[in-house]
């Protein structure tokens, strides 16, 4: 009989890269937590003697074409582009943790039938049925994470319905049967915990796939409604001042990349710390 080796394990503390990803993101919590602090005007505060001033003495990153000052909305912006990637997390683990734990749990009929919901969903596009979704609903953030998160939800459940079906095919799941555990009992207090870590790990990486489709939304129009400081609304304000000012979409931009970036770093590097 041929005996698979588990896979190495290694702390997050000897991975350097999630360290540094896990830091940036940390900053950028912090950053947003102390933008009322930092920047108590607000970030719509305009003044029209400092209009696309380069970075520098006037402003640390610039202003933008309204003489606001870039650094005050990133760091304003990124509690709506936090908060909204958050909730899309949140919607997406909501929707797709049952239907694959239901699926990959329970077996028999179930299973094809919820595959099959998931398919038609996984037809779409993300981003194509995002922007369905906030066509239905009001133009608000708010509706940018509830679309965002349903659109993540049908890849997060065929992830969570593999990881259950590998589960379940472990020798202590034959034993919890064996002493008469009902289907629901063996779902919920062995498969779930032992599949955690990985839909853990995906769940972070989702971060960024949401936190840059929320984005690519407002960037379209069809998210933060005009005016609210989000990183994406931010890119579409700047993009008619590349030649001039390339500093208004640049910077929102690479905090934007940083940050999805960091995500997905970080999501993997979970997954190889936790086996």
């Amino acid at each position: 009989m041929i005996e698979w080796a588990a896979p190495a394990r290694r702390p997050l503390r000897r991975q350097p890269v999630a360290l540094a990803a896990l830091a940036w993101l940390v900053l950028v919590a912090a950053g947003t937590t102390l933008a009322p602090l930092l920047f108590p005007t607000g970030p719509t505060a305009a003044d029209s003697a400092r209009v696309l001033l380069p970075p520098g003495p006037g402003g640390v990153l610039g202003t933008d074409f309204l003489g606001r000052d870039i650094l005050a909305r990133l760091l304003w912006g990124g509690r709506w582009t936090l908060e909204m990637g958050g909730v899309a997390v949140a919607v997406a683990v909501g929707i797709g943790l049952p239907l694959g734990m239901a699926a990959g749990s329970l077996g028999g009929r179930i299973d094809p039938l919820l595959m099959r919901l998931v398919d038609a969903l996984l037809a779409f596009p993300g981003l194509l049925l995002a922007m369905g979704v906030v066509a239905v609903l009001a133009l608000a953030l708010a509706s940018v994470a509830v679309a965002v998160g349903l659109a993540a939800a049908p890849p997060y459940a065929r992830v969570a319905r593999a990881v259950a079906v590998e589960v379940r095919a472990q020798p202590y799941i034959e034993a919890a049967r064996s002493v008469g555990c009902s289907p629901y009992r063996i779902a919920l207090r062995h498969v779930l915990p032992n599949a955690a870590p990985s839909l853990i790990a995906f769940a972070t990486t989702q971060l960024g796939w949401v936190l840059l489709n929320g984005a690519a939304l407002s960037f379209l129009g069809l998210g933060a409604p005009p005016g609210t400081p989000e990183w994406g609304a931010m890119l579409a304000e700047g993009r008619g001042y590349l030649r001039d000012a390339p500093w208004a979409s640049g910077f929102p931009g690479l905090a934007l990349t940083l940050t999805v970036l960091s995500a997905n770093l970080l999501g993997d590097s979970l997954q190889e710390a936790l086996g």
